[in-house]
Order: structure tokens, then C-alpha cells, then sequence
């Protein structure tokens, strides 16, 4: 569905997400494990309430909120340039990626990880 542009009667669209934002329990913990793969910090922190880390045009969101679960709630796809990279930079910041990457069917190859609240994160890149 990539590129994919949907008019609406009102001829308002929705051109691209901004962020997704994600509820912790422990700020000191994700903010440790965002940075531990790379994210860079835009604005928050440790000892915020909310954070935010750029993610190419977009952004992940932290928000500090002990109603966080970590049930599973669904996943976020972050597109990386080497997906091989990226799980070797999870591994060798100490974090338990739940697989190495494979090649999926549908196209892509990708690994998942989930934080320290148990979002799912899936780390990918088109095949070919």
C-alpha cells in the first residue's frame, strides 16, 4: 500500500505519520534501550515525563505512565538501511532480540525486539 494516496470529499488526506508514542513505567529504562540502538534523543529524557526520539521525518514518543501493561498491543516497523546492523548493535548493547533476522515472505527481511515495557519494535528493509 506504499504511495497509496486516498482522496476524501473534503479533499483533506492524511500525508504521513508523525509519531507513534509509546506508555513506560520506567522512563530511566526505555530511554537506556532507545539509545542503546541508535535513536537520537530530540527533546526529554531520563528523568521526563515524555521524550521524544527522531526516527527519520518522524518521531517515538515516550510518555511515563504506570498503567503500562506490556501486553501485547500490536508493533511498531521501523525501516533500517542493514537490519543485519542494526541486530548486531542490539546484541552487542546487551538487548535479547527475539530472533536473528529472516526473510520474509511478503518481501522484507526483519528482526523483532521488544522494549523494556514489552512494545514489540520490528527492525526491516525491503528485500532486493
Amino acid at each position: 500500500m506504499a504511495g497509496r494516496v486516498v482522496a476524501v470529499p473534503d479533499g483533506v488526506r492524511i500525508e504521513s505519520l508523525s509519531a507513534v508514542t509509546l506508555a513506560t513505567r520506567d522512563m530511566a529504562s526505555a530511554v537506556r534501550f532507545y539509545e542503546a540502538l541508535g535513536l537520537p534523543l530530540r527533546y526529554g529524557g531520563p528523568d521526563a515525563a515524555f521524550t521524544s526520539f527522531t526516527v527519520g521525518p518522524s518521531f517515538l514518543n515516550l510518555i511515563a505512565d504506570a498503567r503500562a501493561s506490556g501486553a501485547w498491543w500490536g508493533r511498531v516497523i521501523l525501516y533500517v538501511s542493514d537490519v543485519d546492523a542494526m541486530y548486531r548493535k542490539a546484541l552487542d548493547a546487551g538487548l535479547a532480540p527475539a530472533f536473528a533476522p529472516l526473510d520474509a515472505s511478503w518481501g522484507e527481511r526483519y528482526f523483532h525486539i521488544a522494549d523494556p515495557d514489552g512494545h514489540e519494535l520490528s527492525f526491516a528493509r525491503p528485500l532486493g
